[in-house]
């Protein structure tokens, strides 16, 4: 909600956008068409807002139900109409229909400001009105440098526009990073958490009150779990609130400092989540639960952080994903990482309380493989390295205040219905997945374990027209009786159950990674190439596009996330087949998240370790030995130097078994052991992996 001299400045807004919408002007037809579509959506984000109102300003539960689930659908409808697939191409906030209307530099411009403009949305429900006067205001102040260009007979200038934006930008740093932060760690901030405790959850049309875009998706979701039986909820809910426990008891981290749990979620999960909720608050943990949306202020692409609804278009996501580069300069980052900083203190006892995510994934949308469209932005070299800083110091801030070394998460996934005509028998079977015997996965993982601990080297090479052949230079154990190389990692932080894990030494790590098609943070990947030298990617290839240069940028982009390369921060062997067999029998394998996909082969992650940030905190494996390769070469600059350390980004590259010809570990005497050969495990006592191969 607003102050009193916000509120009158937003009826000021109101009057002019009412204007625009009504009033003539001198302005050519095709600015008026621009300014007036904008104009209406911002009329419904204000009525959207209007409409929430009551709601914020009580916190009885009462208020919800006197919202209409008809008016708040036709809400919903009205203001995501446009940039659905079927309405995208003339729509402003396409930036090839745009640029077409108003050429390259102001339509890229134009489009901008439209994308900018719906991030208002999730504020209207919110009850944030102070964030959407700020971009009601951006919108104002476009309106007027247009109209005085036109009245003074000139054409307008790119630049002239730019520069309103940049300030806009610059000047409102500090109030977006306040609200970020304060959605990360404040729990005061219970709008979701409100609707997920105090809702009718057996009736899908509380869905509705989010903001969020509702498909049949969320609501078969919604409905199906309605129909389950309280003891498969509390199931569910138990193995992701227990997987986050034991995460921090086998870290040895103090769980009973922290106050607070962020929970990101898709939307039709409520069931599950507030029994999650009972469940942390039992723990001494308050849920803080925040939106994933995108703006200027926060990038994200097509991968969603925080809860979310149905995606309208992941294409106008992917079209606006660079559009910083607009205003991107060094002067910005610094003004940002300001802001950052002085948010984070503002609010640093409730982020020293704060414990980390517990994130809930799902598995089953349509593929998604984009267009890259020249008439979007791409940052500049220098931006990407601007870029590159920023992530960097961004994330050094965060552990600087939710420290990693005492901070935990866990991580679970399930289908959704859009997966297909057997989506009841495949959330059936991703649910016995998701909670195999923790013990019988450990017992065999051991093995694997002392195997690989007498090796110096591993050597993973590809089957038919797999071309993948890597050695991974293994680190030496100055104590191989009390220390191990490879975490055995069962269903705790990273559920399911199934892969040993370890950090490589990047000398030595040389080869090739090939894929045929890999899903890597929501986007395809075809015949995917990945040449290591030295543990870093020295290049890279695949056949996404005709043109070389796009698939070399869009790997820039979307894995390498603008560095020049990455390290190797993480090899691991697989272990869950039934995963496997799951993927294969109902044909779904390309569509298993990464958080399944890894557990079913060997994989390779670029970028950190996983104990980023938290090298030095001692962990030990089940059998008592200290899991030593915590550190490689990169992350032990923390020591010397720290701005070098980390890379803030860990994308998985799974080879799936019926790729793979051979896995073997080599000691330092020329002798090996086979662990898996021609897409089977022949490590004796391997029979119950075997079983799902077979």
């Amino acid at each position: 909600m607003m102050e009193p001299f916000e509120t009158e400045r937003y009826e000021l807004c109101k009057d002019k956008i009412a204007d625009i919408l009504g009033g003539e002007s001198n302005m050519p037809s095709k600015y008026q068409d621009y300014f007036k579509a904008e104009a209406a959506f911002l009329s419904k984000v204000c009525e959207a807002y209007e409409y929430m109102l009551p709601v914020h300003q009580t916190k009885d539960a009462t208020a919800f139900d006197k919202l209409s689930s008809q008016k708040l659908s036709e809400l919903m409808t009205e203001l995501y109409e446009d940039i659905l697939v079927k309405n995208y191409d003339k729509s402003y906030c396409n930036p090839t229909f745009t640029v077409s209307k108003f050429g390259k530099e102001i339509g890229r411009i134009f489009s901008l400001v439209a994308y900018e403009l719906r991030s208002t949305i999730p504020f209207a429900y919110e009850g944030k009105g102070k964030h959407i006067l700020m971009r009601l205001e951006l919108f104002i102040e476009i309106y007027c440098i247009i109209e005085n260009a036109v009245n003074d007979g000139f054409e307008p200038e790119a630049e002239t526009l730019r520069d309103s934006i940049y300030w806009y930008v610059s000047d409102y740093s500090e109030d977006e990073s306040l609200l970020r932060v304060g959605e990360m760690v404040d729990e005061s901030n219970d709008f979701a958490t409100r609707i997920i405790m105090d809702l009718d959850l057996d009736n899908p049309d509380y869905l509705y009150t989010y903001g969020e875009y509702i498909t049949d998706n969320e609501i078969k979701l919604s409905t199906y779990l309605a129909s389950l039986p309280d003891d498969k909820i509390k199931k569910m809910a138990d193995t992701f609130s227990e997987g986050y426990r034991i995460g921090f008891v086998t870290t040895g981290k103090d769980l009973s400092k922290k106050n607070t749990v962020n929970i990101r979620y898709p939307l039709g999960f409520e069931k599950v989540v507030r029994v999650a909720i009972e469940n942390f608050e039992k723990m001494g943990l308050k849920p803080v639960i925040y939106r994933a949306y995108s703006s200027l202020f926060r990038r994200q692409n097509v991968q969603k952080i925080g809860y979310f609804g149905a995606n309208p278009n992941m294409q106008y996501d992917y079209d606006h994903s660079k559009d910083e580069a607009l205003v991107l300069d060094g002067q910005l980052v610094t003004r940002k990482l300001e802001a950052l900083k002085e948010a984070f203190e503002t609010n640093k006892d409730k982020a020293y309380g704060h414990a980390g995510p517990a994130v809930m994934e799902i598995f089953g949308e349509e593929p998604f493989v984009p267009v890259t469209k020249d008439e979007s932005y791409s940052l500049s070299k220098e931006q990407q390295q601007l870029s590159v800083k920023q992530a960097s110091k961004s994330g050094a801030l965060t552990n600087e205040y939710i420290k990693g070394e005492e901070r935990s998460f866990t991580i679970i996934a399930f289908p959704v219905p859009s997966i297909g005509e057997n989506f009841e028998a495949i959330f059936d079977e991703t649910l016995e997945i998701n909670t195999l015997d923790y013990y019988l996965y450990q017992k065999l993982q051991q093995k694997i374990i002392d195997t690989l601990d007498t090796a110096c080297k591993v050597r993973i090479v590809g089957q038919g027209s797999n071309q993948t052949d890597i050695t991974v230079n293994l680190i030496d154990l100055p104590n191989p009786e009390k220390q191990t190389k490879f975490e055995n990692c069962v269903a705790d932080v990273n559920i399911p159950v199934g892969e040993v894990f370890t950090s490589p030494v990047l000398k030595g790590t040389n080869g090739r990674l090939n894929v045929s098609e890999v899903f890597l943070n929501d986007l395809k990947y075809e015949n995917l190439i990945v040449d290591i030298k030295d543990g870093y990617v020295e290049s890279y290839s695949l056949t996404n596009y005709d043109d070389e240069a796009k698939n070399k940028a869009f790997f820039m982009d979307n894995v390498l996330f603008n560095h020049d390369t990455l390290p190797i921060g993480e090899f691991a062997i697989g272990t869950n087949t039934r995963a496997f067999k799951m993927g294969k029998d109902f044909d779904i394998a390309g569509k298993l998240p990464i958080l399944i996909a890894e557990k079913t082969g060997p994989h390779f992650a670029l970028g950190d370790t996983c104990y980023s940030h938290a090298e030095d905190v001692v962990v030990y494996n089940p059998d008592g030995k200290e899991i030593y390769a915590r550190d490689n070469e990169v992350s032990l600059l923390r020591k010397t130097d720290p701005g070098k350390a980390y890379f803030n980004c860990h994308t998985d590259i799974t080879l799936p078994y019926n790729e793979l010809g051979l896995i073997e570990a080599i000691r330092s005497d020329g002798s090996s052991v086979k662990i898996l050969e021609n897409g089977r495990f022949v490590l004796e006592g391997m029979d119950e992996l075997n079983k799902y191969l077979d």
